[in-house]
């Protein structure tokens, strides 16, 4: 999951920032921590975590297994006031690698045409074909086959169709390469003159190709269930909250990474088996289970009662890169994202969340120059700048001037 879909949002905004004329600055703000930037300087930046924080942190879920905690324990911690309950049924998926005008599926027995609105099928028949696809006419869909030369028709489907098989198993047929997928591959219109590919598939079988995506599935198994069990309820919560009207997520980090069964590995399988059917739920329904690679030791606040900030005495056991982390850029860097500002002089951090180190992520910070001052978010010169984490400080050094040019 994108660790965050929040951070192109935040990127945006932040385009709409005001930049406020250096007279109008408003005074500092008591205890306000402030670097000077005199000249050229370079500005290491240095944090903890990677992603938002909210709820389960993948390194902390190993850290907590490798210290011998369950995956009901793992979980339990992570999403406070929660409550267990049973999860299953089938998703959609967008596939978003799939961006041409038709559904194509490699020639192989077995393989099925249905109406999606009728749940109507047909098996295909056999006849001398490699490739097979579904591609819109008007409303309907026209199935067609091919050796490697021109397209035939064999069948117009009423409306939007999609494919399916007695193995369980398709190969979607994509620019340069090939993916196979469990469930139905569906060729949907969303509006007149576009179509998208979208994958119905099982719940526990849609797992098999995210978890595997979303942490080493050779880590320890109850750090994998932990996990199985925040992307279950995740899914579930997208279902009930669909992204489109013909798909419930998609299969990047802006839903959850999904790669079907080429992203499946036998380990995460028998980690997601231990957890089958289990979710969690608030007030009777799927909860929000956001997660993210780390929370540098303490969670950060989320949109939900369950995603709490709290201490994380798992994070970080296992001294992983992501505990504390270095970044540099320099001033040049600062007044070319906000070159209104003119020339930097100060970097000023003015409120902070409160929880761990420094006082925690920043929340409203600001770069101040000769003309001006860019009020900013943590989150949005973690965007920027390619930053772990909204969880960081500053220290400044000024860069040693060459000799002059004769």
């Amino acid at each position: 999951m994108i660790r965050s879909r929040m951070l192109l949002a935040a990127a945006l905004s932040a385009l709409l920032l005001p930049i406020l004329p250096a007279s109008a600055t408003a005074e500092p703000r008591r205890k306000a921590e402030t670097w000077a930037t005199p000249g050229s300087t370079a500005i290491t930046v240095t944090g903890h975590g990677y992603g938002h924080g909210h709820g389960l942190s993948q390194y902390g879920a190993l850290g907590a297994a490798e210290q011998g905690l369950s995956w009901r324990q793992i979980v339990d911690f992570y999403y406070p006031g929660t409550t267990w309950g049973r999860i299953g049924g089938k998703v959609r998926v967008l596939i978003t690698a799939d961006t041409g005008r038709d559904v194509q599926v490699v020639a192989q027995r077995g393989i099925k045409v249905g109406s999606v609105a009728r749940k109507r099928t047909w098996r295909l028949p056999a006849v001398p074909a490699k490739k097979w696809r579904l591609i819109a006419r008007g409303d309907d869909t026209l199935v067609q086959h091919t050796r490697g030369g021109a397209w035939r028709t064999w069948k117009k489907v009423p409306g939007e169709a999609e494919f399916s098989s007695t193995t369980g198993r398709l190969t979607l047929v994509l620019p340069g390469e090939r993916r196979e997928y469990r469930g139905t591959l569906q060729s949907v219109a969303p509006r007149q003159g576009k179509r998208q590919t979208v994958n119905e598939v099982g719940m526990e079988a849609y797992l098999r190709g995210v978890v595997p995506q979303e942490v080493p599935a050779l880590w320890t198994q109850a750090a994998v269930s932990a996990q199985s069990v925040a992307a279950r309820t995740y899914a579930a919560f997208e279902r009930s909250h669909p992204s489109a009207a013909h798909y419930d997520l998609c299969d990047t980090t802006q839903c959850q990474v999904y790669g079907g069964v080429d992203a499946e590995h036998p380990a995460a399988t028998a980690a997601i088996k231990a957890t089958a059917g289990q979710g969690l739920m608030y007030d009777g329904r799927p909860a929000f289970t956001q997660f993210s690679a780390s929370n540098g030791g303490w969670s950060s606040a989320g949109s939900m009662p369950y995603l709490v900030a709290q201490a994380d005495p798992y994070d970080g056991v296992t001294g992983h890169q992501y505990s504390t982390w270095t970044e540099t850029i320099d001033d040049v860097q600062v007044e070319r994202h906000w070159p209104a500002i003119g020339d930097l002089t100060s970097i000023e951090v003015t409120s902070r969340d409160g929880n761990g180190d420094w006082g925690g992520r920043v929340t409203d910070m600001a770069f101040i120059g000769t003309t001006g001052t860019a009020r900013v978010d943590g989150d949005t010169v973690r965007s920027y700048f390619g930053l772990n984490s909204d969880w960081f400080t500053f220290s400044v050094t000024p860069r040693q001037q060459g000799p002059a040019r004769q």
